[in-house]
């Protein structure tokens, strides 16, 4: 370029003379000129200080990058030289938080801990999953925690759900790591760090659990099991409409944050020995006897399959008897728990007689049963026997006794009427979850609705109808609430809600000593909102408190602290209050009515 330049100047120095013919020619060519090549166009020179400035300012980057060049290998370079072979580079990673589980109220149930540390350890740890205690245990779960191998190297980098919501929304709840390069020298100081990827936060959970009754609910399970030598017990509130589980809760239970940090091996150890099965969620693993808390399933289905009508009446005098071919001198005796005369449907619920379910189940002299395949038709129907689909790892299904679960169980023997009669009260090998029996008892109580329960807050849930006459649902409903006002459930006759109720009381093992106790329902009586299932597992079969003691002690601290659930106003801030006195007090102190125990002969 300076050359072509040179020689246009030198050219216009030597007074060149263009002819005025060679311009003419060229204009009549001027057409066939590729302007974008610039053809036909005049060129101008580039100046000469321009090329001077370009000139030096490359000259000036290269003088700078020589003497930096310099700088660290001539200089310095011995000082670099050590520092990289001591510094070591090492990707760590920067550990995600878990979302948070929240309760209905955003109280928050599971969360991450922050702990002090020293400048030396802030580097490559990970929060505390920490829980809210007690009583949440099970519903909760717990998680491990990442882990190191002996070199300090993690060889495990994630949270890993291992029980309850935190495993079955673990995919939802878990962060992603992030990372860093981070430079350290042979004495451990941090020389440089650089986020190469960074975390990302899991998301929270919202539950339906108001932990407010859930706590007080596992305080009252946990007070009665130790006083009256219960080996554990369940608990459940449900929400007819939706499946919306309110609270749940299994005593007894474990520490979710020991489990977390994996440090208390002494502890850890007494979980795993604990013969009352620490690790167990009743609510959804444990399977138990019934007993009379089936009963209302099967009056249902004798009204649909027409096998009695709600008034017609049964005499009990305490006892059946079937007479026995081989020995006639001694017939088969089926007890009732008390003589209780002539009752029709609504009075046989409340009063829980043996007798009459004997004679609807089985059936009795001139009385009609409904046979052992309607009765686990009907128990089937309401979602009896089977997985709830609840979202928690690890449920189990109940067992309805038929005649072909009893020829593997008892090896090829056959199916008799006394069988029949003992599954229609629910005894023999009948098995249910509690979860199970809210379920059913939801059902229940809103008209047949079968609902999929669930702990996360305004999830949709696949739902069934039982289609069945609505009167029939009535008159249930009726016997349970009478069951409430003059019958088993008497306990739970409260003045500030109506409640319905069906107790039950399953006698256990071959000297019938122990036994499991039941209380099932709904409130309000009028308009159904919330089921219940209560289960205290194996306690005392003679004086003992049972199961609805539970919900009436539930039901009074309800009535101070979340009136809303029965339609009631919220009590006056004592800031907000001169004078008051409650227009309605709930008896103190009420003696607790002794669970029927219903002595049964299994014939031989």
């Amino acid at each position: 370029m300076i050359v072509r330049i040179f020689k246009k100047h030198k050219v216009r120095n030597s007074n060149f003379f263009v002819e005025p013919d060679e311009i003419f020619l060229d204009s009549k060519n001027l057409q066939n000129f590729d302007q974008q090549q610039f053809e036909g166009r005049i060129e101008k020179p580039i100046k000469k200080n321009t090329v001077l400035f370009l000139g030096g300012f490359f000259v000036i980057i290269i003088i700078i990058f020589l003497s930096r060049l310099s700088f660290l290998q001539i200089k310095n370079g011995g000082d670099y030289f050590i520092r990289s072979n001591n510094n070591i580079l090492d990707k760590t990673i920067i550990f995600a938080d878990r979302g948070i589980i929240y309760d209905r109220n955003n109280v928050e149930l599971a969360w991450n801990s922050k702990e002090d540390k020293t400048e030396e350890e802030s580097l490559n740890t990970f929060p505390i999953r920490s829980y809210i205690s007690p009583g949440f245990a099970h519903i909760l779960g717990y998680v491990s925690s990442p882990i190191k191998d002996a070199s300090g190297k993690y060889w495990q980098t994630e949270f890993i759900g291992k029980d309850g919501l935190e495993k079955q929304y673990d995919e939802r709840i878990n962060g992603i790591n992030g990372s860093k390069i981070v430079e350290t020298d042979a004495r451990g100081a941090i020389h440089s760090e650089n986020i190469v990827n960074t975390p990302k936060r899991g998301a929270d959970l919202i539950t339906s659990l108001d932990s407010r009754i859930q706590s007080e609910l596992f305080k009252l399970i946990k007070k009665l099991s130790t006083d009256h030598s219960f080996i554990g017990g369940a608990g459940i509130i449900m929400d007819v409409s939706n499946g919306e589980i309110i609270a749940s809760t299994s005593f007894p239970e474990y520490d979710g944050e020991v489990l977390a940090r994996g440090e208390d091996s002494e502890k850890i150890k007494s979980y795993a020995t604990d013969k009352r099965k620490v690790y167990l969620d009743r609510t959804i693993s444990g399977l138990y006897t019934p007993g009379s808390i089936v009963k209302p399933f099967f009056a249902l289905g004798a009204l649909a399959e027409k096998v009695i009508t709600p008034y017609q009446e049964i005499l009990s005098t305490g006892s059946i008897s079937l007479p026995n071919k081989y020995f006639p001198d001694q017939p088969t005796i089926f007890k009732d728990w008390k003589a209780h005369g002539y009752t029709d449907m609504s009075e046989a619920i409340a009063v829980s007689s043996d007798v009459y379910f004997y004679s609807i189940g089985g059936g009795f002299e001139s009385q009609k049963g409904l046979g052992i395949n309607n009765l686990e038709k009907y128990a089937r129907l309401f979602g009896i026997g089977k997985e709830t689909g609840i979202d928690l790892p690890d449920e189990k299904g109940g067992v309805i006794p038929n005649p072909e679960w009893k020829l593997k169980a008892f090896k090829g023997d056959p199916w008799r009427i006394g069988d029949t009669y003992h599954t229609s009260i629910g005894q023999y090998g009948f098995q249910v979850t509690p979860m199970e029996m809210a379920r059913a008892t939801s059902a229940l109580a809103n008209g047949g609705t079968l609902l999929t329960p669930h702990f996360i807050l305004g999830e949709d849930k696949d739902t069934s109808k039982i289609n069945l006459p609505a009167e029939h649902y009535k008159e249930i409903h009726l016997g349970m609430r009478e069951a409430v006002t003059y019958g088993t459930a008497a306990s739970l006759n409260v003045p500030y809600v109506q409640a319905a109720a069906k107790t039950g009381t399953a006698q256990l093992g071959a000297l019938k000593n122990r036994v499991n106790s039941w209380v099932i329902g709904f409130f309000p009586y009028d308009k159904p909102k919330y089921a219940f299932t209560i289960m205290m597992e194996s306690g005392p079969s003679v004086g003992t408190v049972g199961a609805s003691s539970i919900m009436r002690g539930l039901f009074d601290w309800m009535y101070w602290h979340t009136p809303e659930y029965f339609d009631l106003p919220p009590w006056p801030k004592k800031e907000e209050v001169i004078e008051f006195i409650p227009v309605v007090t709930p008896p103190v102190n009420t003696p607790e009515i002794p669970i029927p125990v219903e002595e049964l002969e299994i014939p031989q």
